[in-house]
């Protein structure tokens, strides 16, 4: 690829961004740097940073096969992806098909229940304020969003957790619950950020082990075993 990368942008909790000599590109780095809890309790993951980037990508070429627009351009090497520059909105989707986590914890459904419907959240992207949970008001109050593109958003996470969800049943996994990020590209609204055991849960179908970022939040053990298995159960690779 004949684009060059240049000064940093921005470094986030998983990855850097740098500006590139194509002002509608960036050029990202994943880091093996690990937290949770907003950020209170911080470790790091072997290879994290390699594995994200390899299943980001596999499953944003996975979505662009359907129709869905990701930021996604290339990926360059183990750690690094070229993609379109975009405005971040300032609002995480979080897409729930069986409680989990937080969920559980605010409605008192206890984990591992299905719920009857798929449930849509939406959680104000602010590190200061610990990332609280909005609502459509909110987002006009704040004016971080359109309500169109907030419409957008919502269509595109609900196909993203049809195709996934399909998909995954193959590679007997269960995907619990995820979070997606969208950015603005040229006036469109597309998916960007990660799609990874970062911003998913995802549960083996048969015994139930927890193949993502909880058994680093919790303290389960072999959390980089989990997201190789993601990773070669997807593609097959080993890494």
């Amino acid at each position: 690829m004949g684009v060059q990368k240049l000064e940093q942008l921005y470094e986030g909790k998983a990855k850097k961004v740098f500006k590139t000599s194509d002002p509608d590109l960036y050029w990202i780095e994943y880091k093996d740097d690990a937290t949770a809890f907003d950020g209170k309790k911080k470790g790091t993951i072997m290879n994290k940073g390699v594995l994200n980037n390899k299943i980001t990508t596999h499953f944003f070429k996975l979505l662009e096969g359907k129709g869905i627009p990701t930021h996604l351009v290339e990926q360059i090497n183990d750690r690094e992806q070229v993609v379109k520059a975009v405005k971040i909105v300032l609002v995480e989707v979080v897409v729930r098909n069986i409680a989990a986590g937080s969920l559980s914890k605010r409605i008192g459904l206890p984990e591992g229940t299905m719920l009857p419907k798929t449930v849509l959240e939406y959680y104000y992207k602010d590190d200061a304020l610990g990332d609280p949970l909005i609502n459509d008001y909110h987002i006009q109050v704040l004016d971080l969003a359109t309500p169109e593109q907030m419409k957008v958003c919502a269509e595109i996470a609900l196909k993203v957790n049809t195709i996934l969800r399909e998909y995954l049943k193959d590679k007997k996994i269960d995907l619990i619950d995820f979070k997606l990020e969208f950015g603005v590209h040229k006036g469109q609204v597309i998916l960007a950020d990660e799609i990874s055991p970062d911003t998913c849960r995802f549960w083996d179908v048969e015994t139930r082990e927890k193949l993502d970022k909880d058994r680093f939040r919790r303290d389960l053990g072999n959390v980089e075993e989990a997201y190789k298995e993601i990773l070669k159960r997807l593609t097959g690779e080993t890494i």
